[in-house]
């Protein structure tokens, strides 16, 4: 990402707007969750049922304990340790900090997100973002900045969205696992495999 890219789009998240970028899978919709105005936009550009949460990308691992409610549980931490930065979210409760339109059910799933565009304005906010795919409900998951623009045009021209220019992989989404305590339940399979999260919480259990 360009100097001038970087700037404009910290600006448009610090003023409570939405940013398109790539991230290592698909173009994603950031916005600070942090800041009820920038929940308005993302929601005002696509709408989320009350059955799905906004996944969200940490800028550092260190932001993670805020959002949480309580300790993050150890194996939760197993997880992150071995596959962080990655295409993995950890569903843990979230604190009251977290807007309940946000979480799912109480629960946030958030991310360290691998080496993209996404990844790089995340840690230069330094706040959590959403990470909700950018395209319109029922439509695929967006590779190239031009579809982006080409879903969001009215909301580009009111300064609502900024579109930086790119394209993205493509791929499997992330994957969610929910931990409680020790135990934990896959809710979407995506780009890391189940076989890993079945290793690490093994080894755990078993020992090396």
């Amino acid at each position: 990402m360009n100097a001038h890219d970087l700037h404009a789009a910290l600006a448009q998240l610090e003023a409570g707007r939405v940013v398109a970028v790539a991230t290592e899978s698909f173009f994603g919709l950031l916005a600070d969750i942090t800041n009820p105005l920038a929940v308005e936009a993302l929601f005002g550009l696509k709408p989320r049922g009350a059955d799905k949460g906004v996944p969200t990308l940490l800028p550092s691992r260190a932001a993670w304990a805020e959002l949480v409610a309580g300790e993050i549980p150890e194996l939760a931490q197993a997880f992150a340790s071995a596959l962080w930065p990655g295409g993995l979210s950890i569903a843990l409760p979230a604190s009251s900090k977290v807007a309940a339109r946000v979480a799912l059910d109480g629960t946030l799933a958030v991310r360290l997100p691998g080496a993209s565009a996404a990844a790089e304005l995340a840690a230069h906010f330094g706040r959590p973002l959403s990470a909700t795919s950018a395209n319109l409900p029922g439509a695929p998951p967006a590779t190239h900045s031009a579809a982006v623009e080409a879903a969001f045009a009215a909301a580009i021209e009111l300064g609502t969205l900024l579109v930086l220019p790119g394209e993205s992989p493509g791929g499997a989404p992330s994957t969610v696992v929910a931990v409680t305590g020790e135990a934990y339940r896959v809710a979407r399979v995506g780009a890391v495999p189940v076989s890993a999260l079945d290793a690490i919480a093994n080894e755990r259990t078993h020992g090396a």
